[in-house]
């Protein structure tokens, strides 16, 4: 039985970069379909099933920021976002809604698709991860990590969308709570060996986790830094099945 190859949703209102794009990352081995729009986008998701998605950011109508919440909440897709250099606050926006990583434009065709490899097996491994600890739900403080949805959820209800890599960092955490991690044993987990130059580092990841999770993300209080060290989770974890 041979692999199924990998299917690509491109989302750009540009014709000048979607199509020769399109081309090259079917030139790549990829199987790409493409949209000029979210609206299209969202006709072709109902209709298609899907492996990562790339979009741009700023698009007429519904921009990549909605798109990319809408795929991180109803299909769980990967997110790759391509932004202007200009778009500092929007990628930021990205990358706490949930998207995976993004490419700020004019960027090489190889960078991108170094990106979407990167992607893939995250989410490779996350799958794997998910299967070892089917049904698990940890929960600690007011927040619930549940591996089945691969959800966070608070006590008041509030879902907050979690990137592959914040969700594998976090999974982490909480499965060695009160115990030191140093940076490249985390790494290790989240990005996997073979992780490239493109691959955010795994302070970045922490500082955005805080963000979601922590009241005060200046006075951490779940992820501790432990200075020469790495990081460790602070609070009592309960696991139990999903």
């Amino acid at each position: 039985m041979t692999d199924q190859p990998t299917r690509l949703l491109l989302v750009d209102d540009e014709s000048s970069i979607r199509e020769p794009l399109g081309e090259y990352l079917t030139g790549q081995g990829f199987v790409v379909d493409s949209a000029a729009s979210a609206a299209e986008a969202r006709s072709l998701l109902l209709s298609g099933s899907y492996d990562l998605v790339i979009s741009d950011i700023m698009m007429p109508g519904e921009d990549g920021l909605s798109l990319t919440r809408h795929l991180r909440e109803v299909h769980r897709l990967p997110v790759i976002l391509l932004t202007a250099r200009s778009e500092e606050t929007e990628r930021v926006i990205g990358l706490e809604i949930g998207a995976d990583d993004y490419v700020v434009k004019p960027f090489g065709p190889r960078e991108l698709v170094a990106r979407i490899r990167a992607v893939l097996r995250r989410a490779a491994a996350e799958q794997r991860v998910a299967a070892e600890g089917e049904g698990e739900i940890y929960r600690f403080g007011d927040w619930a990590l549940s591996t089945t949805e691969r959800g966070l959820r608070h006590g008041d209800g509030r879902e907050v969308a979690l990137s592959t890599g914040e969700y594998q960092l976090l999974l982490a955490l909480v499965r060695h709570p009160r115990q030191v991690m140093s940076r490249d044993r985390l790494l290790d987990i989240v990005r996997g060996r073979d992780a490239d130059v493109f691959d955010r580092s795994i302070d970045n990841l922490i500082s955005r986790l805080r963000r979601k999770i922590e009241d005060d993300s200046r006075e951490p209080h779940l992820i501790k830094t432990v200075w020469g060290g790495g990081y460790t989770f602070g609070a009592e974890v309960r696991r139990s099945g999903g």
